[in-house]
């Protein structure tokens, strides 16, 4: 990771202050898809996932330039939805629900995104992390499998969603 970068947390408490930094680093990291009616919708998860009570974020600034952020919020209870894609499911099964990673086009590769993520994880106290991540992306996949994810599946969650590969880890990272 860039040395000039410091990774601070975030909470439930703080998305008023961060949540237009949220929608931000976003718009940029996604300039070029930004016409796709899903993209469009991302303010509508930030507030989803930001009202949860234990809601976590971090995020990378580069002085006061956020370079890009991660959050997400643990799974509830017995509600996991990555189950339905193993057979039989792990005995330690506390999820953290990894919803976003988003890096600003010049901070990547980097070692951004992985410093968000095992930042965003680092204190998790739950067995499991799982995301979803875009099947057109192969190498995006790839790189979360060098962190210790593996595929299990894949969904669509939304009708207007990009098909995704279910990745679940065993916390913490290796």
């Amino acid at each position: 990771m860039n040395a000039a970068l410091e990774v601070q947390r975030f909470n439930h408490d703080d998305l008023p202050q961060i949540r237009q930094t949220l929608i931000d680093v976003h718009a940029d990291a996604y300039a070029d898809a930004m016409d796709n009616d899903f993209n469009q919708r991302f303010p509508w998860f930030v507030d989803h996932w930001g009202s949860n009570p234990d809601f976590a974020c971090v995020i990378a600034f580069d002085g006061d330039t956020a370079a890009g952020f991660a959050y997400g919020a643990p799974a509830a209870p017995y509600r996991e939805w990555w189950r339905e894609h193993l057979n039989p499911t792990p005995k330690r099964d506390r999820t953290f629900a990894y919803s976003e990673l988003a890096v600003r086009a010049n901070y990547r590769k980097t070692g951004t995104a992985e410093a968000l993520s095992r930042k965003l994880l680092s204190d998790r106290d739950e067995d499991l992390a799982v995301l979803l991540v875009d099947t057109e992306h192969p190498r995006v996949q790839a790189l979360y499998e060098s962190w210790g994810f593996r595929k299990v599946g894949q969904r669509q969650p939304f009708p207007d969603s990009p098909v995704y590969a279910v990745m679940l880890a065993e916390l913490p990272l290796r």
